[in-house]
């Protein structure tokens, strides 16, 4: 008796669920086709009267008008160098970094420095300078520092320079610090030029006196220039604490210059 009603009910399920499929399968074919009939403004046109072809549709003119490229000003907001050449970049960010340099040796106007910054110059200047005191192999006349050593006085020197800057309140980014005192030693590098002609003659007195007085026209004017753009960023009670620093590292930059006495 049990296993007839369990047959029963399971044929009584499947004819429920029969009966339910059939009736989608009914209204999904011909609920359209009556909708279709009796509404024919629901139809929808792919195709105008008159077209061959979908791709006489999809054919046309495309016209873009657009403004000529700017690729002088960098501050603008439309600046874009994408179909430039490569020779006019190139040429571009070494005008820059001219540009630059002549505001350090001239520091009348801070605010290309500031605001374009890069550190293509201070690279330039950082690697020159370990080149032109490094030491010579020969331990009995060595008479520099050794070129990874220019690097680390240089860079960790500048980056402590800014973190104490930063610490301090100043209202400059970490990279336009490093920038800034990266560039001014443009004037050092010409004192290690000047020095370096001079150690080609005999040292006396006298032209260690000279090697002297140019080394210290380099410290100063390296340090005046890095004031002249740093000074504003700082605040004024702290300004002094904040100058310190630089006073210090282009004299350490300075005492290797002029303590460089190896052709």
């Amino acid at each position: 008796m049990r296993n007839e009603k369990k047959t029963q009910h399971t044929r009584a399920r499947f004819a429920v669920v029969f009966r339910y499929f059939h009736v989608n399968s009914y209204l999904s074919t011909t609920l359209p086709h009556k909708k279709a009939m009796s509404s024919p403004e629901t139809t929808l046109e792919l195709y105008d009267d008159g077209a061959e072809s979908p791709s006489e549709l999809m054919s046309g003119e495309m016209t873009v008008t657009s403004a000529p490229r700017n690729t002088t000003d960098p501050s603008s907001p439309d600046f874009n160098t994408l179909d430039e050449p490569i020779r006019d970049t190139i040429m571009r960010d070494v005008k820059a970094v001219g540009v630059k340099f002549y505001h350090v040796l001239i520091p009348r106007e801070k605010n290309t420095l500031l605001r374009d910054w890069d550190l293509w110059g201070p690279l330039v200047l950082c690697t020159f300078m370990a080149t032109i005191l490094h030491g010579s192999s020969d331990e009995m006349h060595d008479g520099g520092p050794e070129f990874a050593q220019v690097f680390v006085i240089v860079w960790i020197g500048a980056m402590i320079v800014t973190l104490n800057s930063k610490l301090l309140g100043g209202k400059i980014s970490f990279f336009q610090s490093i920038c800034v005192l990266g560039y001014c030693l443009t004037p050092c590098a010409l004192a290690l030029i000047v020095c370096r002609i001079i150690l080609f003659s005999t040292q006396t007195a006298f032209l260690f006196f000279l090697r002297f007085v140019v080394s210290s026209v380099g410290f100063g004017w390296a340090t005046y220039a890095s004031i002249i753009f740093l000074g504003d960023s700082q605040p004024p009670n702290r300004k002094a604490l904040a100058m310190y620093p630089i006073f210090l590292f282009y004299f350490i930059i300075s005492w290797l210059v002029v303590s460089h006495s190896n052709v």
